[in-house]
């Protein structure tokens, strides 16, 4: 195995991209994308439901209580119910506009009770007038205390303010056929809205989180089909790639062309191997994938008889295969024909990535030679002096 005088910091293996599944409201499967969308529908029945409950309380609660004035039984006490339930309103809107969820059991205490002390307070003479602002404007705040509950909290809620509005009228003793029509037409009329849009919000968002996972999901199945194609394509080119590295020496040596024991044959043949071990390489999945091949070559190189050293100095970054390629391609032509000993030293940062290597010469004259060159986003350069042999790849981020 090659020696390494260094290290470079290696990160751990990704893990595999778990399968995500659409339709499930609310699970773990469900993709960011569809929460994203469901909160969107979400936030916009929000919206709509605070500014329902806070243009009812001001515009038809708050002028109603103002006409009645002294003439109810405890004005005051109803005026500090309003107050409440208008801190309560807004209160639990800011909440639910900030993306929260407002205390539910809190503040359904606070609205059952508001809603019996004004019963109580503005008196029988205000029971079916607009001064008694809680047969319309109260059940809206229900929606807000108790926003993203099961159903059945908000039907628990309009059952209590339906059995203290009934009590109410028995205490009063508006218990004729009219009243009492009256009274049941406020409880459904004032009942079926908030619930139609309490239902309807939740049944919107979730069928917006349902689409939208669906959507995420064919997109997720159409992104893994394109990958495998690319994969597919980059196979075979991998494949021809190989095909043509290993072919013309195999052929001259089938057709007795070349001989084995023909120094510049064998360095061909090795030149094929070291590519093909290189190319193989590519597809391995390792988180260093640069250091991988170049580990490769020299591995192959070490076993011919040539002492090698890898020096590996910091993290290369993710590399396109063609930069790897272009980076590695160089270095393991010169490792075919390399004699004595080598050293192969790759220095690595997040924008650079440089890689070397340093053998003795064995070309002849070409003392003094430079020769500098390039591959796309890749510099190569080459230089010799007589004495060693020095070969570089640099790769620096645009």
């Amino acid at each position: 195995m090659a020696t390494e005088s260094a290290t470079a910091t290696t990160a751990a293996p990704r893990p595999l991209p778990q399968a995500r599944t659409a339709g499930r409201t609310g699970s773990a499967a469900t993709p960011p994308e569809a929460h994203a969308v469901a909160d969107a529908s979400d936030r916009g029945a929000r919206v709509a439901a605070v500014v329902i409950a806070l243009a009812w309380h001001l515009a038809i609660g708050l002028p109603g209580l103002l006409r009645a004035g002294p003439g109810m039984a405890a004005p005051a006490v109803v005026a500090a119910a309003w107050l409440v339930t208008a801190l309560v309103g807004v209160g639990a809107g800011v909440r639910l506009l900030r993306g929260g969820l407002p205390p539910a059991g809190l503040l359904v205490a606070v609205l059952l009770v508001v809603d019996a002390t004004v019963f109580a307070a503005a008196g029988g003479q205000f029971l079916f007038s607009t001064a008694n602002w809680v047969w319309g404007g109260l059940a809206w705040f229900f929606l807000l205390a108790i926003w993203r509950r099961p159903v059945r909290w908000l039907l628990f809620m309009l059952a209590a303010h339906a059995t203290i509005a009934l009590a109410a009228v028995i205490l009063y003793g508006a218990t004729a056929p009219a009243d009492l029509s009256r009274a049941t037409m406020y409880v459904y009329g004032t009942s079926t809205l908030p619930v139609a849009v309490f239902v309807g919000a939740a049944a919107i968002t979730a069928q917006a989180r349902d689409r939208a996972a669906a959507a995420a999901a064919a997109l997720a199945v159409a992104a893994e089909r394109e990958a495998a194609e690319r994969a597919r394509a980059d196979r075979q080119a991998r494949l021809g790639l190989v095909s043509g590295t290993a072919e013309e020496v195999l052929a001259a040596l089938a057709a007795g062309d070349a001989d084995p024991a023909d120094p510049a044959v064998r360095r061909r043949a090795v030149l094929a191997a070291a590519r093909l071990r290189r190319l193989i390489a590519e597809s391995d999945d390792v988180p260093d994938p640069l250091l991988h091949e170049l580990r490769a070559a020299a591995d192959l190189a070490e076993r011919n008889g040539l002492p090698i050293d890898l020096v590996a100095v910091g993290s290369p970054p993710e590399l396109p295969v063609q930069v790897r390629r272009g980076l590695a391609d160089p270095l393991t032509a010169a490792l075919a024909t390399a004699e004595g000993w080598a050293r192969l030293t790759v220095v690595a940062g997040p924008d650079e990535v440089v890689v070397s290597l340093v053998t003795p010469e064995c070309g002849g004259p070409d003392e003094g030679k430079v020769s500098c060159g390039g591959d796309g986003p890749v510099e190569h350069l080459h230089e010799r002096d007589g004495e060693i042999r020095w070969t570089q790849t640099r790769w620096r981020r645009t």
